[in-house]
């Protein structure tokens, strides 16, 4: 596969996350044991509004996005995957499975060796020609697009509905709903933090404000200075970015390290970012794929608005 430059990945940054290791414990497998022991039919409404139909719990599921792989174990349906993507790297299970392409361009002749019974597709990540030819092939397509931090739980109970997990997946996803209350509960009341979120430094882009990230951001008691930008990854220019003058600047980069990138900030003194040495890092693997570690994320960036909260109030 051709390498791509670090400008092409910009965007690809934020609908997929680079192959990092993890170094946090991994999600344990629930048994494969099936919640739906008469196979009685189900089905549920996907993000497109479509109504995915089984006459039985899905046994054998191809996952077309990493974080669809990801919230697949999540729903209790890990050990029913038979097929996922290039970048598929979390939980450890996810690695030693069948890859049947990247995120845009599918493996058909892949696909039809596996015989899934369900196949799980990104609507904003996946080419919707392959989309399109897979649910010509006959096969039963839901399609996936948890575009705020609510969705992530209906991803996950959708996907533990369809494997004959529901019991479990609804556990999961209120668990991970009930957490996101209690942050948005504590912060709520907190003073606002005008905050730059840093996709990529050339060029200059950030998320716009119908991002889950801004969602992440907005949760913890800051306020995306680009939450006026409908693009979901703006090119911007560093005059803007010197108006607006963000009390803090979040960068995630490509992997696990702080990108050095985020130190060149340091060339724009004025900046009240600077001035308080509120330059923060928080790791791609928790705020860039629509899992519940998004949960990871928001706590370091809820920790991190909260630092510069108390720079602020020093006299």
């Amino acid at each position: 596969m051709q390498k791509l430059k670090p400008a092409s990945l910009v965007l690809l940054m934020l609908l997929i996350l680079t192959a990092c290791s993890e170094s946090t414990a991994p999600l344990e497998l629930e048994p494969n044991t099936i919640n739906n022991p008469l196979e009685t039919a189900i089905s549920v409404t996907d993000f497109a509004g479509n109504t995915i139909e089984l006459s039985k719990p899905a046994q054998r599921i191809v996952a077309l996005a990493p974080h669809i792989v990801e919230n697949a174990f999540s729903a209790g349906a890990g050990n029913q995957l038979v097929g996922v993507v290039s970048y598929s790297d979390y939980p450890e299970a996810a690695k030693s499975l069948p890859i049947v392409g990247g995120y845009q361009k599918t493996n058909l002749e892949k696909i039809l060796e596996l015989r899934p019974s369900l196949i799980v597709a990104w609507q904003s990540g996946n080419s919707q020609g392959s989309i399109q030819r897979l649910q010509e092939l006959g096969f039963t397509v839901y399609i996936d697009q948890a575009d705020s931090l609510k969705d992530v739980a209906k991803s996950i109970l959708d996907i533990g509905i369809l494997s004959g997990h529901t019991e479990h997946a609804t556990r999961i996803a209120n668990e991970y709903l009930a957490e996101l209350a209690e942050i948005q509960k504590d912060n709520q009341d907190k003073q606002k933090v005008s905050s730059f979120y840093q996709v990529w430094n050339s060029p200059l882009q950030t998320i716009g404000g119908d991002h889950i990230i801004s969602n992440a951001i907005e949760i913890c008691g800051g306020t995306n200075i680009y939450a006026d930008e409908f693009a979901v990854a703006p090119i911007i220019n560093i005059e803007s970015i010197l108006q607006r003058d963000p009390t803090v600047i979040i960068a995630s980069g490509m992997s696990e390290a702080r990108p050095k990138w985020l130190s060149d900030w340091l060339k724009w003194p004025s900046l009240t970012a600077v001035q308080q040495n509120n330059l923060f890092f928080v790791n791609p693997n928790h705020i860039q794929r629509h899992t519940i570690r998004l949960l990871r994320g928001i706590a370091t960036i809820c920790k991190q608005l909260d630092m510069a909260r108390e720079k602020n109030a020093q006299p």
